[in-house]
């Protein structure tokens, strides 16, 4: 079939339900003479007469039977493409949003405006996949990256969620009751510390604090290393060694006693988190998703 032939098609297939070229016009929203036009066109193309015209009535032909039986499906299907793309036509937010973020970022961040998000959005669908690791987000088909500023990359459009964020050190107090606290930054060196393991890279995190305005690292030791900063909290809480972690996410276990403060005055503050992607030419869901944000950044912190 050639292209033109689909000329033509949506004039005819409308007659034939309404039997009319009148009903047909004012359904299309056109001039009678322009369907009549349109339908002739096309049967000259097809070299058969589809449609009986009298003054009084339009009737099918019976080769136009069998020609609506076989077309009126297809143009209902492309309709319905068509109508199906109305959302993005007119600026609506539709359509599958993919987040990659790590473990943490889901109750300090995400889970806060997720319900709110969908509520407003009903046609988004979000998949979620939190990642301690750093992907490359076009590569792996994300639309939005939630990382610390500092670790988002240069050539990514990155949004702001937290003014900073604390790094804290914690120990539960059957910890500090059996081995004490350290006093300063080197005596970490003699206690049994949380180690964390960067997934991507497989090296092991040195312990970033500050001294006097500058930030030092320490290379700490101990019996357990994790990849998640929740499985590191839920580490110190059993007793089992010195946690770095986030001041917020540890914020609950503090003020509750159930962890206590290490080195307090020791303790680093970081760009904070940021919602990054690829290129400012997003998605509707991506720019929904960024004002949404935006809107409840007071709530995150």
């Amino acid at each position: 079939m050639r292209l033109t032939q689909l000329d033509g098609l949506m004039a005819f297939v409308t007659v034939a339900r309404a039997r009319s070229f009148t009903a047909a016009a004012s359904a299309l929203e056109v001039t009678p003479p322009a369907v009549s036009q349109a339908v002739k066109q096309l049967e000259e193309r097809l070299g058969v007469r589809l449609l009986h015209r009298t003054t009084r009535s339009v009737s099918l032909t019976e080769a136009g039977e069998r020609y609506f039986e076989r077309v009126a499906p297809a143009v209902a299907e492309l309709l319905g493409a068509s109508d199906a793309l109305e959302p993005h036509r007119s600026g609506g937010v539709a359509g599958r949003l993919r987040i990659n973020a790590p473990h943490l970022a889901f109750p300090l961040l995400l889970r806060p405006v997720l319900a709110s998000f969908l509520q407003a959005h009903p046609q988004v669908q979000v998949e979620m996949a939190l990642d301690d690791g750093f992907v490359d987000i076009v590569a792996r088909g994300f639309d939005i990256g939630v990382r610390l500023g500092e670790s988002v990359q240069r050539d990514m459009v990155a949004v702001p969620l937290t003014a900073s964020e604390r790094f804290a050190l914690v120990a539960s107090p059957a910890y500090v009751e059996r081995h004490g606290l350290p006093t300063s930054p080197e005596q970490l060196r003699g206690h049994s510390c949380i180690r964390y393991r960067f997934p991507g890279s497989g090296a092991i995190y040195r312990w970033e604090l500050q001294r006097r305005g500058r930030t030092v690292e320490v290379e700490v030791d101990g019996p357990l290393t994790v990849s998640d900063g929740p499985s590191m909290l839920q580490a110190a809480l059993d007793g089992i060694g010195i946690a770095h972690t986030f001041e917020r996410l540890a914020a609950h276990e503090l003020a509750a006693g159930t962890l206590v403060p290490v080195l307090p005055r020791h303790w680093l503050a970081s760009p904070g988190f940021h919602l990054y992607f690829a290129s400012r030419h997003t998605s509707p869901a991506v720019r929904a998703f960024v004002d949404h944000c935006r809107a409840h950044a007071a709530a995150l912190g």
